[in-house]
């Protein structure tokens, strides 16, 4: 298991704490049925099943984001989900959805993009595999 400097281990905590209030600030609107979340997956041909499901997802993600046992995991999770997000978006959807300005698809993004760099950080903490991504010291 790698460790993590000062400065990486705030980097890493502030990039998870940014990326799973991202996800669990739009549970509410795919849990609700909300308008623009229903839209959405009925564009995607993913509604109900995909909205409660990307729902469910996206909260397993946050959860282990924040545990510091798992953290890889959920950036892993994250990152999945955000690729599907994305591509929906630049395949379907559009950038801007029902007039968000691509608030949506920027938020998509921004997750995408600190996953992937908390993901990098703790490297050597991703299970079986890890080990080989520690530089030698």
């Amino acid at each position: 298991m790698n460790h993590l400097t000062k400065t990486q281990l705030f980097t890493s905590w502030g990039l998870q704490l940014l990326v799973a209030g991202i996800l669990l600030q739009t549970l509410y609107f795919k849990f609700s049925g909300a308008e623009e979340s229903v839209y959405i997956f009925t564009a995607v041909h993913a509604e109900p099943w995909g909205r409660i499901g990307s729902g469910v997802i996206e909260l397993v993600a946050a959860i282990l984001l924040l545990n510091p046992a798992t953290v890889p995991l959920g950036a892993i999770l994250t990152l999945g989900t955000m690729t599907g997000a994305i591509l929906s978006h630049l395949t379907i959807l559009g950038i801007s959805v029902k007039d968000d300005g691509g608030l949506l698809f920027g938020l998509a993004l921004t997750a995408f993009i600190a996953s992937a760099i908390v993901l990098a950080l703790r490297r050597g903490q991703i299970p079986v595999v890890g080990r080989y991504f520690e530089l030698a010291s």
